[in-house]
């Protein structure tokens, strides 16, 4: 019985539960003295629903966890596993290949020795499920009895679910948290091993990138210098694409907010924020496809022989158009915010239209703008598919945006998926690569929430 099945059926049965429990509450309301209970009836219905449904579902999701190392254990201990090995990749191989055709995700065996295993997985596979359904059914009915039987017109239904709904979204947080934290540690913790073996001045100092995830030995740490990846992340990110972005986004909010009318802002607004769902694949495309070839036509037309489609250039337009939408909505939304009355009063002295957007409505909504370039540049210096597309691969340290670069993030996903060692210092310089651009990240967001707290103005 697959988990989705035990799922729907903890919430049908809290869903019969909370009828239940909804009609026996409304009969205690219509027996009361002027038809008052300490609760609602709806209270009383998700009191009895959360006692059937959340043991159920903590059930579920553990015998899910568990039932399958159940179930091999019990072909194991079957006559007809003394086929196997002892241990090994053939033994895996075996015990997954009649696991397949059991559950009919393969129609036969590819090892005759794994066929007698087919009918003792299956037979193992039945068992735990009738036992994880009826297990299911049991939890579900008892948290129900329970729950069912304590109702009373003086029960304090209510408080106890909203005690119930706070635990919960106190445990969202804490996932949350936990699973930062758990990021933080990892990054730290791969980032010392890779710091034991590298000098972190090589590292962070170093303008020659060269790891081999095949070398052996004693790793030299004159090839893990990251100059190279931090100035393309830089001048990628940070720059090219910031030169696109921040005027086409804040000329466009400026438009879109003072002198469009509703009808045109109703279809360019959607229109514009689109480009933030496009797919970075598609942008990837684009990139290498149409704008690299353009922009290598163009190099070489002005006399650049060395140009080639990968450049930092395209990357840097493609990702400039990508972020338009994060500039151009924070800017759009804090202009918006500035009340009226500071535009009307300043037209009042005399001011023209164009003086008032640059002298009063932009250093007013200075503090969203200034957020939605932070945004914008934290995006872009974390952008990896037009980089892999349209950048390149080399690690060049160099300001001609005609050439190949690379970033952070290639870097990151080349070491990561080849078939290096994770405890190579070339696996390992993933995760300080990694810690840099956190920590590169954390500060921009910090920025951007000290000037927004600097600069912010209440409006009434």
């Amino acid at each position: 019985m697959s988990p989705a099945i035990l799922l729907l059926l903890a919430f049908g049965l809290g869903l019969v539960g909370w009828l239940a429990a909804r009609s026996r509450a409304w009969a205690f309301r219509r027996a009361a003295p002027k038809g008052r209970i300490h609760s609602l009836p709806g209270f009383h219905a998700w009191y009895v629903a959360l006692w059937i449904a959340v043991p159920a579902l903590l059930f579920a999701l553990t015998w899910n966890a568990l039932s399958p190392n159940l179930v091999t254990t019990s072909v194991l201990a079957d006559p007809a596993a003394s086929v196997l090995p002892a241990f090994g990749f053939e033994r895996d191989s075996m015990l997954a290949e009649a696991r397949s055709v059991a559950t009919g995700a393969a129609p036969a065996v590819f090892n005759a020795d794994a066929q007698g295993l087919v009918a003792p997985y299956r037979a193992a596979i039945l068992r735990y499920e009738i036992i994880g359904l009826v297990a299911t059914l049991v939890i579900a009915f008892a948290g129900g009895v329970f729950a069912f039987l304590r109702l009373k017109p003086d029960f304090t239904a209510r408080t106890r679910v909203e005690r119930a709904v706070m635990s919960l979204l106190l445990v969202a947080s804490l996932v949350a948290i936990l699973t930062t934290l758990g990021i933080i540690v990892s990054l730290v913790f791969e980032t010392a091993r890779f710091f034991s073996m590298v000098s972190p001045i090589d590292f962070l100092f170093g303008t020659h990138w060269a790891p081999d995830p095949m070398s052996s030995g004693t790793p030299d740490g004159k090839q893990f210098g990251a100059i190279p990846l931090f100035w393309g992340t830089i001048y990628i990110g940070a720059i090219i694409a910031m030169i696109v972005a921040i005027p086409l986004g804040l000329m466009s909010a400026i438009y879109l907010t003072q002198y469009a009318t509703n009808g045109v802002r109703k279809v360019m607004k959607p229109l514009l924020e689109i480009l933030a769902g496009v797919p970075t694949v598609v942008y990837g495309y684009f990139a290498a496809l149409t704008v690299a070839p353009a922009v290598r036509d163009f190099a070489q037309a002005i006399g650049i022989s060395s140009a080639s489609t990968e450049s930092a250039v395209a990357a840097g337009l493609v990702m400039g158009v990508m972020i338009i939408p994060f500039v151009s909505s924070m800017a759009d939304d804090s202009i918006a915010a500035v009340p009226q009355a500071l535009r009307d009063g300043s037209l009042a002295m005399g001011a023209t239209k164009a003086e008032t957007i640059s002298k009063v409505l932009v250093p007013a909504a200075l503090p969203g703008i200034v957020a939605g370039v932070m945004l914008a540049i934290s995006r872009a210096i974390g952008e990896t598919m037009i980089v892999v597309m349209a950048a390149g691969a080399s690690a060049n340290l160099t300001a001609n945006p005609f050439q190949s670069m690379t970033t952070v993030t290639f870097q990151i996903v080349a070491m990561l998926t080849g078939e290096g060692s994770f405890d190579h210092p070339a696996t390992l310089s993933a995760f300080a690569l990694g810690m840099v651009l956190f920590l590169v990240t954390l500060t921009l967001n910090f920025i951007a929430l000290r000037v927004v707290k600097r600069y912010r103005e209440a409006y009434e």
